[in-house]
């Protein structure tokens, strides 16, 4: 058995550890599992950006005690192979979060028909949208043929429906349009089909790379798209808002210059260019916010009930997964060595946008 670390100060430095869990005696209500397959993306390397800040490191502690060394939450499915626990049967199957591992021990709580949440003491304080495992066979409508899309797509497309109800409940800030930066990674399109759809939201912008104009015009997911180079093109005449995904902070000072008082509000979510960070004198900080999807989801779940939540949020992800598939190519990546091989491209972002990573073990 084995797991995919990295170096939580140098991304691009990582190994594999071996590791067995075979011979571990389960307390009461643990069970193993055996990660069967996970989604890679951009998404995880915004994880290990903020990982410190907001955690992401504390769900997977690595199986060794070097100090400096990280296991990144990826998205995935797992069977149960061994089971202590008398209301989870071996051989069923899961999706949630998972390390980038071949097993993981588990401790079931709150078991119902559809999920139950993992009760490990080291994860009681953490997001519980993210302890929560989902019993795929159990669902109404659950195919096997959908989880490559269901690993990749929905922890970018649940934080694009929460940034969607987020800006659709503060009337957009008042803007006649929205710039959303880093148009290529699959959130931003996630957000941008649900603008698409939505007569009362303002007009949408996806700003990417030059290189990348044509690529993401193809995705039909926002109204207009610029290159960086020629941001200064976008009309500062109209009140804007603005949604990060690039951490790039040459590319937001320069678009808060060009914008200035009509850059009504930034959001600032991801860091697919998280190389490109630091700080910068022209970004708006009074009118700029650093955006949490599950504390959004977690009031949403309040207001409106799981049931409520999930009746929306489904509804919103169906449609971002049909327009997704227009143009999103799945590509298989062979084991945890695998990993290995596409880390550096993940990292640097050379990962072509339309190409969805999924790891098989």
């Amino acid at each position: 058995m084995s797991e995919f670390q990295i170096r939580k100060d140098n991304y691009l430095t990582h190994r594999i550890v071996d590791f067995d869990l075979s011979q571990d005696e389960l307390q009461e209500n643990e069970v193993i599992v055996n990660v069967d397959k996970f989604g890679l993306s951009a998404n995880n390397i915004t994880y290990a950006v903020v990982g410190e800040m907001l955690g992401y490191w504390q769900f997977f502690p690595p199986h060794t005690n070097d100090e400096g060394w990280g296991v990144l939450p990826v998205w995935g499915f797992a069977d149960v192979t061994r089971s202590n626990n008398p209301e989870v049967k071996v051989g069923e199957r899961i999706f949630g979060y998972f390390p980038p591992a071949t097993q993981l021990k588990l401790k079931p709580t709150h078991v119902s028909d559809l999920v139950w949440v993992d009760g490990s003491s080291h994860r009681q304080k953490l997001p519980q949208g993210y302890n929560l495992y989902r019993r795929v066979e159990a669902e109404p409508g659950y195919h096997p043929s959908q989880e490559n899309e269901r690993m990749l797509l929905f922890p970018l497309h649940i934080t694009a429906f929460a940034l969607y109800d987020f800006f659709a409940s503060k009337s957009w800030f008042g803007a006649q349009q929205i710039v959303l930066i880093s148009a290529s990674s699959k959130t931003s399109t996630g957000m941008a089909y649900g603008i698409q759809k939505d007569q009362n939201a303002p007009y949408s912008i996806g700003l990417t790379s030059s290189n990348n104009v044509e690529t993401v015009k193809g995705f039909d997911a926002y109204d207009a798209v610029i290159g960086y180079d020629d941001l200064e093109h976008i009309d500062a005449s109209k009140p804007t808002t603005i949604v990060d995904m690039s951490g790039n902070k040459a590319v937001i000072g320069r678009l808060h210059k060009h914008l200035g008082d009509n850059m009504t509000f930034c959001s600032n979510v991801g860091f697919t260019h998280w190389t490109e960070g630091g700080k910068n004198l022209d970004i708006i900080q009074e009118r700029s916010e650093m955006f949490f999807a599950p504390t959004v989801i977690q009031q949403r779940i309040q207001d409106w009930g799981m049931d409520g939540f999930n009746q929306r949020s489904f509804e919103y992800l169906a449609h971002s997964y049909a327009c997704s598939r227009n143009w999103l190519k799945m590509t298989d990546v062979e084991g945890i060595s695998g990993v290995q091989s596409v880390f550096e491209d993940l990292c640097k972002g050379n990962v072509p946008a339309e190409k969805g990573l999924i790891v098989k073990l």
